[in-house]
């Protein structure tokens, strides 16, 4: 009985869903699915055109609208603030996220974007648990779609990291991430306190198992892909018990050593796990049809961890969005048929781009190098020993900062201003940095262009550092092999900004755009308020073709 009475509701809200389309009242897709693939670089759509199928990428780029200058608009690129700015359409001088771990002056120690203590894990392990969006200071465009309905839509975030799920989520959502000790996608009791049945039930399929019991092996044959470096090369990470860094991977054999259920966040089968857990969410939680519109916000991790490991050059990477791309175009074809052709909107973004393998780089004589940080550390603390007499004056260097320990400089009278300048005066003496800022002058002036900006506006006046750094473009700091990425330089900043289905027309701009400018648009084509801390603009090509 209690199913008729469910399915008569349901029938009776898509009804009225229509019936409000049709008067022309206040009009949204019925269902918002934001995508951020982790670390892709906007070039990744077209070096790989040639073996996408037709309805995964390609589809986004023939039938949505593609801004093809799109970049990152601070410093540093990293995945907290990637996911942080894009839903909140601002940079981390304003929503407070200004790296995926920062150090925290009051407290000694640095802290997780994500972390919080007040809450504890539900499902997965304790140890992964204790986390929530309460290091967000403003809000989101999910958020913001809560408030618009009267917090009848459903907000659903999900991603192999608790980064990727929670921030998208925004303060009002529910997030749900993988625990690689247990292999279960889990959350917290910031959201509920059990989990709900549909995501015991996907636990239940045990799916992280069955992937690792395979092989991991190339598409098409190892030597076609020739995009980039040969698959045998001296400039990847290979796993643990792995010679070299080539295919076939033998998971079974390589899952103890290399993290366990872990593991596969550094396969192709971390994307395949999320979209498993979207499909059971989009049908658990009816989302799309229950007459709000609701938002699923999914991350791909695993790209970020196989290039981390591989670097942007390699036949690993290459294959794996040959692979996504197939699984994409089976999901918007399952969106099609559940949801509507043309009732659901997409976006699809990334977090930042990543930087070529150092070593890779300087084989092809093209200028690179890696900064030993220890040895910069070691000197910096020689000079200010010698400038301001005995003391630990380095609190802590992170992203790329330094922090003075001012409570020290304080106690000998000495002007935190004039000691910032002669530290960034110092390091400006080694090979590999090319500027440095300091935290007075990132306070007092304001940068209209140029990597200064990118800099100022990752700047956080209470948290940020006392001296910033920039490196020389191609340079990383204590590169052996693969690669990193959080720089703002365009590697890392030049990602991908689509929209695709509703109210989205075709084509594209090679105007310059920002992944700030994304939460806006939404706001525009959802009709809700702009996210209250948002400094980007509407993508008018977009919105005012309605």
């Amino acid at each position: 009985m209690k199913k008729i009475v469910v399915l008569g509701l349901l029938i009776l809200s898509q009804v009225g869903f229509a019936q409000e389309e049709k008067s022309g009242s206040l009009q949204r897709p019925k269902l918002v699915v934001g995508i951020v693939v982790d670390q892709m670089r906007q070039e990744y759509f077209y070096r790989y055109q040639d073996r996408f199928v037709e309805n995964g990428f390609k589809r986004l780029l023939k039938s949505g609208f593609v801004m093809e200058n799109g970049h990152y608009n601070y410093i540093p690129t990293y995945t907290g603030p990637g996911h942080a700015s894009v839903y909140s359409g601002t940079t981390p001088a304003t929503h407070g996220i200004i790296g995926n771990n920062w150090y925290v002056r009051s407290l000694g120690r640095s802290i997780y974007c994500a972390e919080d203590s007040t809450v504890t894990g539900v499902a997965g392990t304790a140890s992964s648990g204790e986390i929530s969006p309460r290091n967000l200071l403003s809000s989101t465009i999910t958020d913001e779609l809560m408030f618009a309905t009267g917090k009848r839509s459903k907000v659903v975030g999900i991603a192999i990291k608790d980064r990727g799920a929670a921030l998208p989520a925004g303060h009002m959502g529910d997030a749900y991430w993988y625990d690689a000790k247990t292999g279960e996608f889990m959350t917290s009791t910031y959201y509920y306190g059990a989990l709900p049945d549909w995501a015991k039930a996907f636990n239940d399929r045990k799916l992280p198992q069955k992937y690792l019991s395979q092989t991991w092996e190339p598409l098409f044959p190892v030597e076609t892909y020739v995009q980039g470096a040969a698959d045998d090369n001296v400039f990847e990470s290979p796993f643990i018990g792995m010679e070299t860094p080539t295919f076939p991977y033998d998971l079974p054999a390589l899952t103890e050593d290399n993290g366990g259920l872990g593991l596969i966040s550094t396969t192709p089968f971390g994307n395949t796990l999320t979209l498993d857990l979207a499909y059971a969410a989009l049908e658990g939680e009816q989302l799309g049809k229950r007459g709000e519109t609701d938002f699923l916000a999914m991350s791909f991790s695993s790209t970020d961890y196989i290039g981390h490991r591989f670097g942007p050059s390699s036949v690993e990477v290459e294959d794996n969005y040959l692979r996504l791309d197939r699984e994409l175009a089976e999901f918007f074809d399952y969106l099609d048929r559940e949801i509507g052709e043309g009732e659901y909107l997409v976006f699809l973004t990334a977090d930042h781009g990543v930087a070529d393998v150092v070593s890779y780089m300087q084989s092809e004589r093209v200028a690179a190098g890696s900064l030993d940080t220890r040895f910069v550390l070691t000197q910096l603390k020689g000079f200010t020993n010698q400038q301001f007499g005995e003391g630990d004056w380095i609190s802590n260097y992170s992203n790329e900062q330094v922090f003075l320990n001012r409570e020290l400089a304080k106690e000998k009278g000495l002007v935190l201003a004039d000691m910032q300048k002669e530290v960034a005066d110092f390091l400006l003496r080694f090979d590999g940095i090319k500027e440095t800022y300091t935290a007075e002058d990132l306070k007092r002036l304001e940068y209209n262009h140029g990597r200064k900006h990118l800099l100022q506006m990752g700047f956080n006046h209470k948290a940020s550092g006392d001296v910033l750094v920039i490196l020389e473009p191609a340079w990383l700091t204590n590169s052996v092999r693969g690669t990193t990425h959080g720089t703002g330089y365009t590697y890392d900043t030049h990602v991908p900004i689509v929209f695709y289905g509703w109210g989205v027309p075709a084509g594209s701009s090679s105007r310059y755009a920002t992944i700030t400018d994304i939460a806006p648009t939404l706001a525009m084509l959802l009709k809700t308020r702009l996210p209250n801390g948002a400094s980007g603009q509407p993508i008018g090509e977009i919105v005012d073709s309605k």
